[in-house]
Order: structure tokens, then C-alpha cells, then sequence
């Protein structure tokens, strides 16, 4: 199924995993001679103390930073200006994010700035960053992005359209997998993100472009999140299911980071984009109309994540367990009220020619297993409203 006659496995990311990791934050610094970082979050995780879990080290400490809160969902290039502002006028050297898959994006945008100067719309696509993002650690609350140990950074530009930024340059120096700060998730934040750390295991180990190393992440990662997300999502003391979604996230992080994805993200960015609906809640709505449109492609691959997702298929003919393996993404959605379509969730049906349209832009259409057209975009979004 792979198109390329060869491929690289790039992962440079160092990974602390355990509950109260966060602590480490001060021999990270030290060890790069850091001494002023600036603190990337949003003012909701600041309001419920979960930034409080990482400064808190940095005060006892007597270690002065920074703060930027003012991270939005689907960030627009505005928010990348402020934070860059805000590393600046602190004289910061050195970047600690506290949130989910928009603040990583956000400091990501902002340290290419700090590093290389001029405005983040002339870094959008492949190879346009030249000088590294100052020393950054990354400290998830979400387990769904994987942008700790990604090289993409998404920005909402003028038009509403979601745009990357891509390069080695902005994969963040230290990813911390600490429990403490997202064992508290609200159920549909649980919901949502968990179902974009399946997407990008399921899109990764179908894409075109997958490989044996990725493969290994990224089945890895959809038995996680199958064991894991339900009790994480609807729990709020559940320590060890939290670290494993966590853990799972980064997995399906660093299996996309190799192949890049499909049709489902393809099509999620211009909904998010143009109607503001979670990135992972979009995704979750378009991933098994997705699935059972790129099951002829490639039946023995969704065989494979059926079992991976606990379905039994010992008895069941490849064809069979590969439909099964669409069934099972429908009924986790149900179970985690996940909107059944994109109405649902806040988007428009008007929007679909623009929508499709933007998403025939993006280079996963043609990482898709199953070649895709205009009108196939078009159907599968009149499919999910």
C-alpha cells in the first residue's frame, strides 16, 4: 500500500511520563541555562489552578517568568502575535506550555517568531522555518493533539482557513505526561480529544504513507485509547487510564509525524475553520463516514484496527471485520456523546462547497488510501450533516 520506496523515522522529542513529572521543569531549564520562561496557557486552565500545578515549582524555586493566557480554540494568527509580544517584553528565553493542541500551536507560531523574526503567515507549509524555537517543554492537559512531539503547528489565517506551519523546528524540545493535569478533563473535552488521538492513529496506520515503525505507534495507540478513553472521559480521579490516554495521544503524535493523515483532517479543518466546532469533535463526526468510504482500499488494515479497538474478529471474514471496525468507532462515539452529525455540532450545510473546496487543499487528500474528488468530499460532508 505504501506509495514511497523509502522512508525516515524522525522522533526527537524527550519524554517524562508520570504523575508529578511537571517538577522537572527545573533541571529541564537548568540543563539549557534558561532562566526566564514564558508560561503559554489559557485563562480557563489558569481560573481552575491547573497552571498553578506548574508554576507553583517555578516560585519555590525563585525562577521569574512570563505569562501568556490568552490562547483561544482554533487559534487566529492575532493570538500568535500576542504571545510573541508577551516573550519579548519579558525578555523570555525559553518556552513552558501548559494546555491542549491550541496553546502547543500557539507557542509553536510564537517561537518561529521569536527565532526568526517577520510574521507567521510567510511560515505556512513545508520547510519555510530556518532557525529553531527557542528551548521549549511542552506539558499537555488534553490527551488528544500530540503536538508535544509533532512538527506542525496550526493557524486559523483571515479567511477562516486553517493553515500549517511544518518543519523539525518546532518539534518542542521536552513533552511532560502528567496526569495531575488532565485527570479533571470535563467529559465532552475528554470525548473530543481522545477522538482526535484515535483519528490520527487510525488515519496514520491507513495513510498511504504508513510504515512499519509508524504502524507499531500508531496500533499501539488505538488499543489504548479503546482500553482507556472511556473511563479517563468520564472520570475525574482516574490517574492511570489518564496517564495511558496521554501516552497513547503522544503515540498517534509521533506515528502522523511520519505519515501525515486523510480525508478526515482534510475535511475537519474547514469546519473547524470556518464554524469554530472542536477540532476533535469534527473529526470524531467524519471518522467512521470516512472509514467506511476508504474500506474498499485497504480492508486487511481496518481488519487489523478492529481488533485493535477489542473487536472479536477470530470468525469473522476480512470484509466482515473490517466493517466492524467502522461499527465500533460509531458506538464509542454514542457512548461518549459525541454530536451524531455536524449540524450538531454548530456547522452549516451552506458551507459545504467552500468547505470542500479548502479541504481539496490539503496534501492528506492524496495521502488517503482511497483516491478522493471533489464530489466524494462534497457526498461524504452531505453524508455528516
Amino acid at each position: 500500500m505504501p506509495y514511497q520506496d523509502a522512508y525516515t523515522f524522525f522522533s526527537p522529542t524527550r519524554l517524562v511520563v508520570g504523575r508529578g513529572s511537571r517538577a522537572q521543569i527545573l533541571d529541564l531549564l537548568n540543563t539549557r541555562n534558561c532562566s526566564t520562561p514564558l508560561i503559554v496557557t489559557d485563562k480557563g486552565l489558569v481560573a481552575a489552578g491547573v497552571v498553578e500545578l506548574v508554576t507553583n515549582h517555578l516560585d519555590d524555586a525563585g525562577i521569574p517568568y512570563a505569562t501568556y493566557d490568552g490562547v483561544m480554540p482554533n487559534p487566529p494568527i492575532k493570538v500568535v502575535d500576542e504571545c510573541v509580544g508577551a516573550y519579548r517584553s519579558g525578555r523570555c528565553d525559553s518556552i513552558v506550555i501548559v494546555g491542549g493542541g491550541s496553546s502547543i500551536d500557539t507557542a509553536k507560531c510564537a517561537g518561529v517568531l521569536a527565532t526568526n523574526g517577520g510574521e507567521i503567515a510567510s511560515y505556512f507549509g513545508s520547510g519555510n522555518v530556518k532557525e529553531r524555537m527557542p528551548f521549549t517543554i511542552a506539558i499537555p492537559t488534553t490527551y488528544g493533539t500530540g503536538s508535544e512531539v509533532t512538527p506542525f503547528a496550526v493557524i486559523t489565517d483571515e479567511q477562516n482557513f486553517k493553515a500549517a506551519v511544518r518543519g523539525d523546528e518546532i518539534i518542542p524540545d521536552v513533552g511532560l505526561l502528567d496526569s495531575d493535569l488532565a485527570v479533571q478533563l470535563p467529559l465532552p473535552v475528554g470525548a473530543a480529544t481522545g477522538m482526535d488521538a484515535l483519528t490520527h492513529a487510525i488515519e496514520s496506520y491507513v495513510a498511504n504513507t504508513s510504515n512499519a515503525l509508524a504502524d507499531a505507534s500508531a496500533l499501539q495507540a488505538i488499543r489504548m485509547i479503546s482500553e482507556n478513553i472511556r473511563q479517563a472521559a468520564s472520570s475525574d480521579h482516574n490517574h492511570d487510564a489518564t496517564e495511558k490516554m496521554l501516552v497513547a495521544s503522544t503515540l498517534a503524535g509521533v506515528a502522523f509525524s511520519q505519515t501525515l493523515l486523510g480525508n478526515v483532517h482534510a475535511m475537519s479543518h474547514p469546519v473547524s475553520g470556518h464554524y469554530g466546532v472542536a477540532h476533535g469533535v469534527a473529526n470524531a463526526v467524519l471518522l467512521p463516514r470516512i472509514m467506511d468510504f476508504n474500506l474498499i482500499a485497504c480492508p486487511g488494515r481496518f481488519a487489523e484496527i478492529a481488533a485493535a479497538l477489542g473487536e472479536d474478529v477470530a470468525d469473522l471474514s476480512e470484509t466482515e471485520a473490517a466493517d466492524a471496525s467502522v461499527d465500533a468507532v460509531e458506538a464509542l462515539n454514542e457512548e461518549l456523546g459525541i454530536p451524531e452529525t455536524l449540524s450538531e455540532a454548530g456547522a452549516e450545510a451552506d458551507g459545504i462547497p467552500v468547505m470542500a473546496e479548502d479541504a481539496m487543499k490539503s496534501i492528506n487528500i492524496q495521502l488517503n488510501p482511497r483516491k478522493t474528488t471533489l464530489d466524494d468530499v462534497v457526498a461524504l460532508y452531505e453524508e455528516s450533516f
